[in-house]
């Protein structure tokens, strides 16, 4: 298989889309308003439709994905200039940097265009705001967040990904997708984290627990 390229073509997500058909379209906008009422009014966590199983999850985890870098201030240098883009990295998931290219297509952040980039481990030490570390290998996890430039959002989907120094890790219960923060990981990449956030969080960790 030849190796992703650090961006997605529109073409071929026109294409990829029509694939898809409308039918998958309309889950998609239906997660997406989904994720956006979860962060913005009270519900911890978020049901992705019934029957689209793994194509569904990656659907909600995307949008809340995006909108996670609303709630979320980075450290100063984070930016070379006014101009330059949100960058979201993503390793060992190709299938959710296509949802997240998808949901990010046309939109901005504090009037920052966003870039998905699918990477390779041995690429997730370039700079980024957002690193999404597919999988549940708990060793390769904690090696990639290892070797993370500081000052990014770290985002995992495996169970022990908090203890594992992930700033925001996804979990699945009871076939909704909820997700837990740290605080103290959060800090340590120089990240603030609005309270917005924090209130619709399953869980948020400070200190040891």
């Amino acid at each position: 298989m030849p190796r992703p390229s650090t961006s997605i073509p529109a073409l071929a997500m026109r294409r990829r889309l029509v694939r898809w058909g409308v039918a998958t379209v309309k889950v998609w906008a239906v997660a997406c308003v989904c994720a956006g009422a979860a962060l913005a009014a009270t519900p911890r966590a978020q049901a992705y439709p019934p029957g689209t199983g793994a194509a569904g999850e990656r659907r909600v985890k995307a949008a809340f994905v995006v909108k996670f870098l609303t709630y979320a201030d980075f450290p100063a240098g984070a930016f070379a200039d006014a101009a330059s883009p949100v960058t979201i990295g993503v390793v060992g998931a190709d299938e959710m940097a296509l949802e997240l290219a998808h949901a990010v297509a046309g939109r901005s952040v504090n009037s920052r265009t966003i870039v998905v980039r699918p990477l390779h481990e041995s690429e997730v030490h370039a700079p980024l705001h957002l690193l999404f570390i597919g999988g549940q290998d708990p060793v390769r996890v904690a090696r990639i967040m290892r070797q993370a430039s500081t000052g990014t959002l770290l985002v995992t989907e495996y169970e022990q990904g908090l203890p594992q120094g992930s700033v925001i890790n996804f979990r699945i219960v009871d076939g909704r997708v909820r997700f837990d923060v740290s605080l103290d990981a959060a800090e340590r990449n120089g990240i603030k984290l609005s309270s917005r956030l924090l209130a619709v969080a399953s869980r948020v960790q400070k200190g040891t627990q």
